[in-house]
């Protein structure tokens, strides 16, 4: 499909310069630009592109002073990410469009279907299902009974939600997640071995979460694993019985956290951090890569770094102190040899 500058512009609320009746048909990234493809500068750093770039129309900040002249024509937005992140949606969802319920599929005969659904083949949808309307199946979902769902979700291939999960509106779940599997309960024995808990409570997802491939989410030993509204998980990402994540969190990939560890709202946490069982972070903290989170932290806002984990300056210190050990190490070697030396003197 084509569109003209001017289409575009009005869809982002922008300001053509340049000619608003040339056509675009396709994406480019802006050091790749082609004919009749449109890109976007968000980053200073890529402006040396925009000079040269073949792309016919280029979305820029309104802030955006060229030193050169520049051949696209350019629409100028608040924020260029912003607006291209919107035009990708946009594009998204016209090509992803699919309705109606494909062969072979189960659908149990008490399911609740809302209208404008698409069901891929080979899913399974179990007894007492709840799907809200324009919900998107793809195939090879696995829906167990009494899950609901809300309106406008999306569930890609492989997805497995476990009976009596509770999702809200605008769920994004990406292919082979896993919501509602047995959280990690055992009690050990006398002779060792283990005895399994059994968990019998769920996974509540609310409103306009979004879910990376291969992420696993724990039902909760009794009551529920609640994922607050906003929060994107990215890939690889394990969550234990019991966890909840305050709104708009965001999480990087290959984190761990484990049972009853209730996180705040706004945090960042980057990939490969390890949080332990039954701690709790406050509001708007950020923590850094691979960093082990032993302890609760209760003041909000803060960074935290390092294994075991600290406030930032803190653990800064501790790193400092760590590289100057070999330095130490030596100056000690020295003094014990000169009190070696004192002793025999006397």
């Amino acid at each position: 499909m084509e569109y003209s500058a001017r289409e575009i512009a009005a869809l982002v609320n922008g300001t053509i310069e340049g000619y608003p009746d040339v056509k675009v048909n396709s994406l480019s990234k802006i050091e790749e630009g082609r004919p009749n493809t449109l890109s976007f500068m968000g980053n200073p750093k890529y402006e040396e592109f925009i000079y040269n770039t073949q792309s016919s129309v280029v979305i820029v900040n309104r802030s955006f002073q060229p030193s050169k002249p520049v051949s696209a024509t350019l629409i100028r937005v608040d924020d260029a990410y912003q607006a291209f992140a919107k035009l990708l949606e946009a594009y998204n969802s016209k090509n992803s469009s699919q309705k109606g319920i494909e062969q072979p599929s189960y659908i149990a005969s008490d399911a609740s279907l809302g209208s404008e659904v698409y069901i891929g083949a080979f899913s399974y949808v179990g007894k007492g299902v709840k799907l809200g309307t324009r919900c998107k199946i793809y195939p090879g979902v696995y829906i167990g009974n009494h899950v609901e769902l809300g309106d406008d979700c999306v569930l890609h291939p492989g997805v497995k939600i476990y009976q009596n999960c509770k999702i809200g509106n605008r769920v994004i779940i990406h292919a082979n997640a896993v919501i509602g599997a047995d959280g990690f309960g055992y009690t050990r024995n006398e002779d060792k071995s283990y005895t399994k808990v059994s968990q019998i409570g769920n996974v509540i997802i609310e409103d306009d979460v979004e879910i990376g491939a291969n992420t696993t989410i724990d039902s909760a030993t009794l009551g529920s694993t609640i994922i607050r509204k906003g929060v994107k998980l990215d890939n690889l990402i394990q969550i234990a019985h019991n966890v909840e994540i305050g709104e708009h969190t965001a999480i990087a990939s290959l984190v761990g956290i484990s049972g009853s560890t209730k996180i705040g709202k706004r945090c960042v946490i980057a990939g490969q951090v390890g949080i332990t069982g039954h701690v709790e972070i406050a509001d708007d903290i950020t923590i850094g890569a691979q960093a082990g989170v032993t302890k609760s932290f209760t003041k909000p806002g803060i960074n935290i770094l390092g294994a075991p984990a600290y406030e930032a300056d803190e653990s800064k210190k501790i790193f400092i102190a760590t590289r100057r050990l070999p330095e130490l190490m030596k100056k000690i070697a020295n003094l014990e040899a000169e009190l070696a030396k004192l002793k025999k003197g006397e």
